[in-house]
């Protein structure tokens, strides 16, 4: 019989399942510790447990942490991790750690492939193959060799987060809750497309940073790489995004890859101004790395920095974002879920 995972469980969810095994109510918060606090791996290790409790639960239930099957190290020091997806290795994707001096940052997927179909991505190319369960999700935290050092979070990686609210907010809660990780929710950003209905949800339902893919100011230029844009137009995203308040502690930023002659001219940073105008808000240009059968080439730096600072002329924030892990495909858009790992 296949077993249930307890990753991603609240306090009380695990309440029932100890009254469920005959074990006290109070017994969910101690599963809860050893979980989130101590990290075990096995029922075996709660001992405060009865032994009897502990094969009782055994019997039905596992923590269910999914362990990576792969790892590559980048020559900066950003390391990529493949995780099998509900314990398939045929199906994985990969999760990234980015060192940056005394931050550890992990790039955190929430799906198999993704159904966006970005033309410029290549975790769109793949197709959409399924999505993660928080406990998979989970698994991204809890596996790798800096699980305990981690002191940010990006849901970047393979997937729309979006468009798996529910279990991604169930990993949130996780992070942010006193019983769980207990960690700010300045310490996560969220990254989309804009799925409008989840945006909403998630702008309500936590406090995490907001990162909006945009890429083009143009509606029309911008559906031709973002099919997504048909469905939600990012004029349409922006609107809800005013209705919120960035001046204080919680940021947005917006995600504009760069590609040569397409849409890094002064025409585009100009109607990206006027897109923008007034709202509290910083872009990360993003050098495109190049993959195949896609048509447009990377801009150059002077192009880049020529449109920054036209940006900035106009009174908004941008700057170009350092490139990290291009050397083992672990950089924005290269993320396939490949078994290219040592």
């Amino acid at each position: 019989m296949e077993k249930t995972r307890l990753l991603g469980m609240t306090p009380d969810q695990l309440k029932e399942i100890a009254l469920e095994a005959g074990l006290p109510g109070f017994t969910g918060k101690q599963i809860a510790q050893w979980i989130y606090g101590r990290r075990v791996r096995t029922i075996g290790e709660m001992t405060n447990l009865s032994k009897a409790g502990r094969e009782r639960l055994s019997e039905r239930y596992e923590v269910g942490v999914a362990e990576p099957v792969g790892k590559a190290e980048s020559s900066d020091g950003t390391r990529k991790y493949l995780f099998p997806v509900n314990g398939d290795p045929g199906n994985a994707v990969e999760a990234v750690m980015i060192p940056d001096g005394d931050r550890k940052t992990l790039c955190v997927s929430s799906q198999a492939g993704c159904k966006m179909g970005c033309k410029f991505c290549m975790t769109g190319r793949q197709g959409f193959h399924g999505s993660l369960s928080a406990a998979d999700i989970l698994s991204q935290f809890f596996g790798i060799d800096e699980a305990g050092e981690l002191t940010n979070s990006v849901f970047m990686g393979m997937g729309e987060p979006l468009d798996n609210w529910e279990e991604v907010k169930r990993v949130i809660d996780v992070l942010t809750a006193p019983w769980g990780f207990a960690w700010s929710p300045k310490r996560i950003t969220l990254s989309t497309i804009g799925v409008l209905p989840n945006l909403k949800r998630f702008l309500d339902e936590s406090k995490c940073h907001l990162a909006v893919s945009l890429h083009d100011p143009f509606p029309e230029e911008r559906a031709t790489l973002m099919p997504v844009e048909k469905a939600y137009p990012i004029r349409d995203v922006i609107s809800l995004i005013r209705k919120y308040d960035f001046t204080g502690q919680r940021r947005v930023s917006f995600e504009y890859t760069m590609f040569a002659g397409h849409n890094d001219t002064p025409r585009h940073a100009d109607a990206l101004l006027r897109l923008l105008q007034g709202l509290e808000c910083r872009v990360n240009l993003i050098r495109f790395h190049r993959i195949p059968d896609f048509p447009y080439g990377t801009s150059s730096q002077a192009a880049m920095e020529a449109f920054r600072d036209r940006l900035a002329r106009g009174g908004l924030t941008a700057t170009i974002r350092a490139s990290r892990g291009e050397d083992i495909l672990a950089a924005c858009g290269l993320l396939a879920g490949l078994h290219n790992h040592a």
